[in-house]
């Protein structure tokens, strides 16, 4: 009965959300939606000398945008006076990992972005070394699958088992983080500060630091987020206290 209840909880959060976001792209296709910065990103003239790494995460397109977000990310190193951006794309090429698809903190698709990373500072270059790794060494680079994964979202959370220092913690609806094959049942979770039994990403449990406890079931999430106190919904990803991690690092 509370799970029932907490699944039209979220639904219907989901729903208002994207009701929000239709009249703002009211008329419009993909092809015209709006994808303007939104201003999230440091000026990264402004913040040469600083290095920089940020991860986003937006409701998809259409009326899949109910159910799950499109996360990225961005990095500068001191010195640099543009970003670098990384998405995983299921479109238009073999190759699904995408360097600079968009500008760094765009709408994506009509959608809003919220802030999952923020860190600055001195030893960001050492992170975005990890981070560009991570990048190299993601097994799915031809393969994508909207459900249960992989995709943009078990990308990310390949860069946040990979580099535990990022803090990544992607949301409840982040349907692909928890994608696993038959042959890594067990390991670390997605902010790589935890562990993890996952089939398939239809399947499983995560315990960590970031994430709390979560369960997974047909790659619908629910649980609790006791660093950030927070309950992890479904649909809408959670609800309760900011989550962003923010470091900055003098």
């Amino acid at each position: 009965m509370v799970a029932l209840a907490a699944l039209a909880l979220s639904f219907g959060l989901s729903l208002a959300r994207a009701a929000i976001q239709s009249e703002n792209i009211q008329g419009q296709g993909w092809q015209t939606a709006p994808r303007h910065t939104t201003g999230l990103a440091p000026d990264p003239l402004q913040w040469r000398d600083t290095a920089i790494v940020q991860v986003y995460a937006a409701p998809t397109y259409g009326w899949r945008g109910l159910f799950a977000v499109h996360p990225w990310i961005i990095f500068k190193r001191a010195g640099e006076s543009d970003y670098t951006r990384y998405d995983v794309i299921g479109w238009g090429g073999d190759n699904v990992i995408r360097r600079d698809y968009a500008l760094p903190d765009g709408l994506w698709y009509g959608s809003q972005p919220t802030l999952l990373v923020d860190q600055r500072g001195v030893g960001v270059n050492g992170l975005v070394d990890q981070i560009e790794a991570a990048i190299t060494s993601y097994p799915y680079p031809h393969s994508y699958h909207a459900w249960p994964g992989p995709n943009s979202n078990t990308f990310l959370a390949h860069i946040g088992r990979e580099v535990p220092a990022l803090g990544l913690d992607l949301p409840a609806n982040a349907i692909g983080k928890d994608y696993r094959p038959l042959t890594q049942v067990f390991g670390r979770s997605s902010s790589g500060r935890g562990v993890q039994v996952s089939l398939f990403g239809l399947l499983g449990l995560s315990v960590g630091i970031e994430e709390g406890i979560e369960f997974n079931v047909l790659g619908l999430d629910f649980g609790v987020d006791f660093n950030s106190l927070g309950l992890r919904l479904p649909f809408i990803g959670r609800i309760g206290m900011d989550d962003t991690t923010r470091k900055m690092n003098n």
